[in-house]
C-alpha cells in the first residue's frame, strides 16, 4: 500500500527508486505541475516548450513549442488539456500569461495587468479562478473566462521584495504569499482585505 504524505518518513524517502527519466529537453526545466485528479505531468522548459506526460506509462503524449513568448510558470486548469502559462519574452505584451488548449494547441484567452515576469502561477482548487504573483510586486486572482483581473488588491508595492511563490488555501477562500524578506501575507479573496501577516524571524 502506497504511504500517504504524513505517513513519509527518512527511511520511506531512502528506499524510493527512480520510476522514469525523460531527456527531452534543449533547455533547463523552468516549472512542472501534476493534475490534481489524472495521472498527467506537464513541464515548461527553457528551450521554449511545454510537455504533457502521462506518469503511469511514463510517456510523452505532446509537445508543443512558443517561441514568440517563451514558457516560463505552468500548471493545469480543472481540464486534462488545459493548462495556463506565463511568458518569458515580451512581457510589455497583452500575452503575458495565457490560457492554451493543449489538445489543439490553440490560445483560448490572454490575461494582460502584469509588468514584469509571473514567478508564482496556481489554479483556485474550487472554481475557474487562478493566481499569479509577479516581480511587479503584486499577486492577482483571474477567472478563466474573463481577461480582465478580478482582483488586484493583493499587492506588496510597500514592500521591499517581491512575492516569490503564492497559492490557494484547501478551500479557495484565501491567498497566502511569501516575499523575498522572509514574511507571509494572507488575504480573503472576497474582501481583499489582509488577514494575516508573519514577519520572519531571521
Amino acid at each position: 500500500m502506497a504511504a500517504t504524505l504524513s505517513q513519509l518518513d527518512d527511511e520511506i524517502v531512502r528506499g524510493m527508486a527512480i520510476g522514469a527519466v525523460f531527456t527531452d529537453y534543449a533547455g533547463k526545466i523552468n516549472c512542472l505541475d501534476f493534475h490534481r485528479k489524472e495521472d498527467l505531468l506537464v513541464t515548461s522548459s527553457e528551450d521554449d516548450s511545454i510537455r504533457l506526460y502521462n506518469i503511469t506509462s511514463a510517456t510523452l503524449l505532446k509537445t508543443t513549442y512558443h517561441r514568440k513568448h517563451g514558457v516560463d510558470r505552468v500548471c493545469f486548469t480543472h481540464h486534462p488539456s488545459s493548462i495556463l502559462c506565463s511568458s518569458r519574452y515580451n512581457l510589455e505584451s497583452a500575452e503575458s500569461l495565457r490560457y492554451l488548449s493543449l489538445y489543439d494547441n490553440r490560445c483560448l484567452r490572454y490575461f494582460k495587468g502584469h509588468k514584469d515576469r509571473v514567478v508564482s502561477l496556481c489554479m483556485s482548487p474550487v472554481n475557474d479562478s487562478f493566481m499569479s504573483g509577479s516581480l511587479d510586486h503584486s499577486v492577482r486572482i483571474w477567472d478563466l473566462r474573463v481577461n480582465a483581473c478580478q482582483r488586484c488588491g493583493f499587492s506588496l508595492e510597500s514592500s521591499p521584495n517581491v512575492a516569490t511563490e503564492a497559492a490557494f488555501t484547501p478551500d479557495g477562500q484565501y491567498v497566502i504569499s511569501g516575499s523575498g524578506d522572509g514574511t507571509l501575507h494572507a488575504w480573503n479573496i472576497n474582501t481583499i482585505q489582509e488577514v494575516l501577516f508573519l514577519k520572519s524571524c531571521f
